[in-house]
């Protein structure tokens, strides 16, 4: 088992694409120029740049937004602080800002179909992922923080320092809140952030990630729309070290919350220090998925499927490295491979892609030199052939004999590469697993309760999942140890992250 080959969908030009587009006004809207949103306006970055939109399986350019500099960022900011300190939407009652984030959400719903195909041309991802998947997601994020503005309140407390008759906590909403969002799940990761922050009674500057930053205008459109009053959420595109670094690096900014590369989230930290801003950072994942002698292999060889080549791999918390139990270590490749053969690459529109491109030569290419690595470093590759055609593709990849320092394990690929090690003994996969720098998910596979519950309790990971692997749900937080970032989003612990506790004495 030396090869494997998904099937591949006949090339597309972007001008076929775009053709595959009934509705005339998605064709319009991602095939023109976009300004920025403060204010509860739409205006051009000041310099007047602008930035190509691509979509990755043509490499055609669609149309542009703008290039936000630090003169742009700082309006944005300044209208999101007039917002927040006018009490326009913070001092705005519970119930009231309940009923717009849930007029948000319907307005989400009745515009799905739209997001879903936007989501897909500015991705590649496959409309099915997008349809079922991002955008549901999404639109479940917004309702369940939408139930949190009635729900936050303080707690009486019975003192023994004083005879103080009253001693009470509030809670307050923390501030202007800077939200920077990645390319791999557009509009599911911005209102992973919004939500909760608007649902706290601060106000937003969201910054997206510049090669898909077409979601996110939608949604401030939809905002508006949804009687969000002007100044609350802001939208601001452009490049990281320009428009990101002024966003980051303002003082008005009382929060920020970053998902995307461990790098990034360092260099954001340092900065944020500067001005003891708060911070959440949702960083990289090296996750771990351990497959016991057991399990059920059939599902098991699926949860390899979806676990690593979901959305090309471009997932924090990928299962790219995969520990499988000695007795079944082949049986369970032969699986995997028979499956991977079945795959279609393709562009999303196709209803037959299962696999997408990934987002940007420059991920392909990162991608790519990690297999040449892979490679050089003695490994053993089943799959991984090169793409020859138009589109940021790279097939599914499979390293076998892998030394465990080399980069395939240890380092964070971003693409549909996974490395696979054998192993007997319970400790030494506990071992293996843990001997990471990161620690943002793992999947455990079994059917024996005891195994399982010892194995979740030593692995050192944010979420552990058990038969399956990636499932997320906006009750419940996410979030790392290590290098994986600090801080969580969703559930309680998520919207906490935006508001202040103060104690109040009363004599």
């Amino acid at each position: 088992m030396h090869e494997m080959l998904s099937s591949v969908a006949p090339e597309t030009s972007l001008t076929q694409l775009l053709d595959l587009v009934d509705d005339r006004a998605v064709r319009g809207f991602v095939c023109r120029s976009h300004d920025l949103l403060i204010d509860g306006k739409w205006m051009r970055a000041s310099s007047g740049k602008v930035l190509e939109v691509s979509e990755p399986s043509t490499e055609g350019v669609l149309g542009s937004i703008a290039a936000a500099e630090a003169e742009d960022v700082a309006l944005a900011v300044d209208s999101a602080w007039r917002a927040f300190d006018d009490g326009r939407w913070s001092r705005l009652t519970p119930a009231k800002r309940e009923a717009r984030l849930h007029r948000l959400a319907d307005l989400m719903q009745e515009d799905a179909e739209a997001l879903a195909t936007i989501e897909t041309l500015d991705n590649g991802k496959p409309l099915t992922t997008s349809r079922e998947i991002d955008i549901p997601d999404a639109i479940r994020c917004v309702r369940y923080m939408a139930g949190w503005p009635t729900k936050i309140d303080g707690r009486n407390v019975t003192v023994s320092a004083s005879n103080s008759p009253l001693a009470l906590t509030m809670k307050e909403p923390v501030g202007v809140v800077a939200a920077i969002t990645p390319w791999n799940f557009p509009l599911c990761m911005a209102v992973q952030k919004v939500a909760p922050a608007l649902a706290a009674g601060c106000t937003v500057v969201l910054k997206p990630a510049e090669q898909t930053s077409l979601t996110a205008l939608r949604l401030g459109a939809l905002a508006l729309e949804a009687g969000i009053p002007d100044g609350v959420l802001n939208v601001v595109t452009g490049l990281g070290d320009s428009a990101g670094e002024a966003l980051v690096r303002n003082p008005l900014i009382a929060k920020i919350s970053f998902t995307g590369s461990t790098a990034s989230g360092i260099r954001i930290g340092k900065m944020a220090m500067d001005n003891m801003t708060r911070l959440t950072l949702e960083l990289g994942g090296k996750s771990p998925m351990i497959v016991l002698p057991d399990c059920d292999l059939d599902l098991a060889a699926q949860g390899v499927i979806d676990g690593l080549f979901f959305n090309a791999g471009q997932v924090c918390s990928a299962a790219s490295r995969l520990y499988v139990h000695a007795d079944i270590h082949d049986i369970l490749l032969d699986k995997v491979a028979a499956r991977v053969t079945t795959l279609r690459l393709g562009h999303g529109l196709d209803p037959a892609t299962d696999m997408g491109p990934l987002v940007s030569a420059a991920q392909r290419d990162r991608v790519r030199r990690y297999i040449d690595q892979g490679g050089k470093d003695g490994a053993q590759r089943i799959g991984g052939s090169l793409w020859d055609g138009a589109g940021w593709f790279v097939r599914p990849t499979i390293f076998t004999h892998l030394d465990p320092g080399s980069a395939v394990m240890r380092e964070e690929i971003f693409g549909p590469v996974v490395g696979v090690v054998a192993f007997r003994e319970m400790d030494e996969v506990v071992r293996c697993a843990n001997d990471s720098r990161f620690g943002l998910a793992a999947s455990i596979w079994s059917n024996d309760l005891l195994q399982v519950r010892a194995l979740a309790s030593r692995l050192r990971a944010g979420t552990i999942w058990v038969n399956a692997h990636n499932p997320v749900d906006p009750a419940l937080p996410f979030g790392g140890y290590g290098l994986s970032g600090f801080g969580r989003e969703g559930g309680p612990e998520g919207l906490d992250a935006y508001l202040e506790t103060k104690a109040v004495w009363i004599n």
